[in-house]
């Protein structure tokens, strides 16, 4: 499996907290959720690191059973109207934002 990761490097604009919140929920998720092969949408937010740099003010990760499916996924009208919207989201922003794409496996846990 593959995942592929938006990572919003910096801040949110202060008094833009719950506008931000807000727009990735009602704005951007059902979009990222109808991606094209993505098996799951994931948006983290970081409460603490053991660093102070990077600050990620979020983290977008959706998964993919395939590199062909990333490619489906990005090629996607879906994917095009996300960026559109996506500038909204950036006018609330203090930073940058990446796309890193990684290979990933599952363990399963113990279950003793």
């Amino acid at each position: 499996m593959f995942i592929r990761c938006a990572f919003f490097r910096g801040q949110v604009k202060p008094g833009f907290e719950k506008a931000f919140e807000l727009y990735i929920r009602e704005q951007l998720v059902p979009l990222w959720t109808r991606f094209p092969g993505a098996q799951e949408v994931r948006v983290l937010r970081q409460v603490e690191s053991d660093v102070s740099d990077p600050s990620l003010a979020m983290v977008l990760s959706v998964r993919y059973p395939s590199r062909e499916s990333i490619d489906i996924a990005l090629a996607s009208e879906v994917r095009h109207r996300s960026r559109e919207v996506s500038k909204g989201l950036i006018e609330m922003f203090d930073g940058t934002v990446f796309h890193t794409i990684f290979s990933a496996d599952d363990y399963g846990l113990p279950t003793d």
